[in-house]
């Protein structure tokens, strides 16, 4: 079936039809705001968050993203997400001198403050840009920033999941440490485990150490009470996970853990050695796992230590110094 559509009204009912049916609640709601330097301002109107198809970010990968947490009215840790993101652009080589860190950083605000939004994320990316649909982005007249506000109710986590080795090769460490829209992988390693009833897998590298999930970091409580996570030289340096690693002293401090590390630790070891594990990760922000493979993980219940972690985390996210109020009009 052949079907010509023109500019005009129709179009736009037909982009509105299809935002409203994509889901039982109105995509409104979901997506209550988007910013699109292509257009050059914020658009409210979901109908009209689209990117164009011949940006290089759609049809060749050639583009890079972070996200945020919205809880309370307040942006998480935002700069440090933003620092991340810049030097991800910078590696996949993409000109961020278009969108300096602060005018980065003042859009996204003033989207959020635009969306009414108080509870949720914001995700965000840079491309090499619309121009041609060649390989090379040297065809691109300039780069493209796109952000979105994504409205939800999440919680704390505070229940136990299963994980699985994942079966799809994870990425070199080159586009493994730089946040990039090719996310194949990812998404191929997470139906993988959602196919085996598991919440995520967990990527091993080639010599046996344990690396990171498809979205999330790993981190693991050793029987003498150690918290560890894999060094973050081979995977991305997680938001949270730094950050877990910078209010996880506290818990020293405490005695309830002994140190706190980042090193390379085998299957064997995570698995058999450890009496807690979790993922850990911007929206969770801490996801205890009581099960990896057929190995249970200490006494196969969630445990104590990663949920005074969980805790200290979601405290910073609620109350911490690095919050953004965002100011709603």
């Amino acid at each position: 079936m052949h079907m010509q559509l023109h500019a005009g009204p129709s179009v736009l009912e037909k982009l509105q039809e299809k935002c409203n049916s994509s889901s039982g609640s109105s995509s409104s709601k979901k997506y209550p705001a988007m910013y699109s330097s292509v257009l050059g301002g914020i658009i409210l109107d979901p109908a009209m968050m689209v990117v164009p198809v011949d940006d290089h970010m759609v049809h060749r990968g050639h583009g890079v993203f972070d996200t945020a947490m919205l809880l309370d009215g307040c942006l998480y840790e935002l700069d440090a997400h933003l620092h991340r993101f810049l030097r991800s652009a910078a590696t996949a080589r993409i000109d961020t001198g278009p969108f300096p860190r602060e005018a980065l950083r003042s859009i996204l605000v003033q989207m959020t403050a635009a969306s009414g939004c108080r509870k949720g994320s914001i995700r965000y990316w840079l491309s090499a840009g619309p121009g041609d649909f060649l390989l090379s982005s040297s065809g691109c007249p300039a780069p493209a920033f796109y952000g979105v506000v994504i409205a939800s109710e999440y919680e704390q986590c505070r229940h136990g999941v299963r994980a699985v080795t994942a079966s799809v090769p994870m990425k070199p460490p080159l586009f493994a440490t730089m946040k990039n829209v090719n996310y194949l992988p990812n998404v191929l390693s997470i139906m993988d485990a959602e196919d085996k009833g598991a919440f995520a897998s967990v990527w091993v590298d080639d010599r046996g150490f344990v690396a990171e999930g498809p979205h999330v970091n790993v981190a693991f409580v050793t029987a003498d009470r150690e918290l560890v996570l894999p060094t973050f030289d081979r995977i991305l340096g997680g938001c949270t996970a730094k950050r877990l690693l910078a209010l996880a002293p506290r818990l020293v401090d405490a005695g309830m853990l002994t140190a706190v590390a980042t090193r390379n630790i085998t299957v064997d070891e995570a698995k058999r050695g450890s009496v807690e594990m979790a993922f850990v990760g911007s929206g969770l922000p801490v996801l205890p796992i009581v099960q990896w493979d057929d190995t249970t993980i200490g006494d196969g219940k969630v445990g104590e230590l990663m949920l005074a972690l969980s805790d200290l985390l979601w405290e910073d996210m609620k109350s911490g110094p690095d919050r953004i109020q965002v100011p709603y009009k």
